[in-house]
């Protein structure tokens, strides 16, 4: 998918993950310490995965977020066993798994293809992994049944996964997942498959199954919108490095690096001067001449010439350009049905978008060509590492 087009804010995941785990820090489930994974060697090394230590916590839906190539799948692969680290220790619940096999850990994987058996039922995929675990006849048909109901497939029990829809199948391949109740169920991008409606439906989905389970899950994605709509914490990839982890609204309002202001949603990069630190944030000036407070990451002490993001609708397009801590000449105007996109030529940083909600009875009448101010308000600004 591309850039966000609306900012996701409407539930916080993170927030209900902090009221279920009490203090919000919770006991950690999967613990990776110094995990590094390189694939060659001499001149041909390439680290896939390098040096990344993160607590995941129990009950949490973690994802991973990155672009194609960072080195998520990698680590997915690595807590599921499928690799195994070059350096560094994976630990479920203290234990180091890192030397087991796939099937010695108490782990399951939902790939993007779901691997289902064609010529077997819904009913007889899901039992198929406890069958080979020996459970009793008794306790299998239990779990189906129940497995069935969880994913609200009852009615589909005995239709072969040949028959079925995609989404369908998705729900088979994640209740087969969940049947033996692992620890953890690791997702690599099971989504990505699906059509636009379909997968919008099934994050809801999955958000309902990880809460009534209880069982950890590590999702995988390079799609920011699926990300911030279903995660209790994010943990963003780039080039094997994991560059900041926190809930999705504070991934989303509080961007450590340019990155991740970059990757996540639409930015808008503004160069400014620190005036003062302030606890917290710091006072800037921007090239207007306009002073501001900012949110600054955490343990940085910002001094001199720093950059700053500020997101299309923490600002508002005004008439006077002498009433805006930013004025330019508007260039273009996009209309999107809920909101709308002003375009707006900067004579300093270049082009400054301001995404502001169209209400009933309360349009503005801004034309191209217009010159206009930009109102931002104290603490929208927020300073980057880099």
């Amino acid at each position: 998918m591309g850039k966000l087009q609306a900012t996701v804010t409407q539930v916080q995941p993170g927030e209900r993950a902090a009221a279920r785990l009490g203090t919000g820090q919770g006991a950690v489930a999967i613990a990776l310490k110094g995990v590094s994974k390189v694939f060659g060697s001499g001149a041909d090394a390439f680290k896939a995965v390098d040096d990344v230590s993160v607590d995941i916590r129990q009950n949490e839906f973690f994802t991973l977020l990155g672009p194609s190539g960072c080195g998520k799948t990698t680590l997915l692969r690595l807590i599921a066993g499928f690799e195994h680290p070059t350096s560094g220790e994976i630990r479920l619940k203290g234990k180091d798994i890192s030397p087991l096999p796939p099937f010695d850990r108490p782990v399951n994987t939902v790939f993007q293809s779901y691997a289902l058996f064609p010529h077997m039922t819904v009913a007889q995929n899901i039992a198929f992994g406890l069958e080979m675990l020996r459970r009793p006849k008794s306790e299998v048909q239990e779990t189906v049944d129940r497995m069935l109901k969880l994913v609200r497939m009852e009615q589909l029990a005995n239709r072969r996964t040949s028959q079925i829809s995609g989404g369908q199948q998705q729900r088979v391949a994640l209740a087969r997942a969940l049947a033996p109740q692992p620890e953890v169920l690791l997702l690599d991008e099971p989504l990505s498959a699906l059509d636009y409606k379909l997968r919008k439906e099934m994050q809801i989905e999955l958000k309902r199954l990880q809460s009534e389970t209880g069982i950890t899950f590590i999702f995988v994605t390079h799609d920011q919108e699926e990300a911030l709509t279903m995660s209790d914490r994010i943990a963003v990839m780039s080039e094997g490095n994991i560059l900041q982890i926190g809930s999705p609204r504070e991934i989303y309002d509080h961007p450590a690096q340019r990155f991740v202001a970059d990757f996540i949603g639409e930015s808008n990069f503004l160069k400014a001067e620190v005036v003062r630190p302030l606890d917290p944030g710091a006072e800037i000036r921007l090239p207007s001449g306009a002073t501001l407070t900012a949110g600054v990451p955490e343990g940085m002490r910002p001094a001199g010439s720093v950059t700053v993001v500020v997101r299309p609708e923490h600002a508002r397009v005004v008439a006077d350009p002498a009433a805006g801590a930013l004025r330019g000449r508007l260039t273009n105007i996009v209309y999107f049905g809920t909101d709308t996109h002003y375009h707006v030529e900067l004579p300093q940083d270049g082009e400054f978008i301001v995404r502001m909600q169209n209400q009933r009875g309360s349009e503005a009448s801004f034309e191209t060509g217009d010159e206009v101010g930009i109102e931002i308000g104290d603490g929208a600004p927020q300073v980057l590492k880099d």
